[in-house]
């Protein structure tokens, strides 16, 4: 058997060392749930400041309007409304939407900084043999 062959083997039964306890796997399992979630928080954060953006290109072309009533899309039906209408709803739906995603970035900010505290747990107790970094 050849040194560097040798050298891994050693590594990989200093890797195993560690058996995983329960509260182990809960840290584990706590973290998966919690990355999970952060994905789902960062598309639904997304899929929110997209329709913002459509709002805001809604709300420029109202104000470069003359003035007449417009076709204001309500769930899968249009009506009819004034512009000075159509541009509340607007405002209204931006301050709506505006709070769900400072509500959603401050849930990530949360699920992040919990998550440092476990990756500090975990390679703290299992180094090199565990890894959770995304890829």
């Amino acid at each position: 058997m050849s040194a560097s062959g040798g050298g891994q083997m050693l590594e990989r039964e200093e890797e195993s060392q560690n058996e995983v306890r329960r509260e182990d796997q809960e840290n584990i399992n706590k973290f998966g749930r919690l990355n999970a979630r952060m994905y789902e928080v960062r598309g639904e954060r997304d899929a929110i400041k997209t329709k913002l953006e459509r709002i805001d290109d809604a709300s420029t072309e109202l104000m470069m309007g003359s003035g007449d009533k417009v076709m204001l899309m309500l769930g899968g039906a249009f009506f009819e409304s004034s512009e000075e209408d159509a541009t509340e709803f607007c405002e209204a739906e931006v301050e709506k939407y505006q709070a769900v995603v400072d509500k959603l970035e401050e849930e990530e900010s949360e699920i992040l900084e919990e998550q440092e505290k476990l990756k500090k747990i975990l390679y703290t107790r299992f180094g090199k043999s565990i890894n959770l970094e995304d890829s």
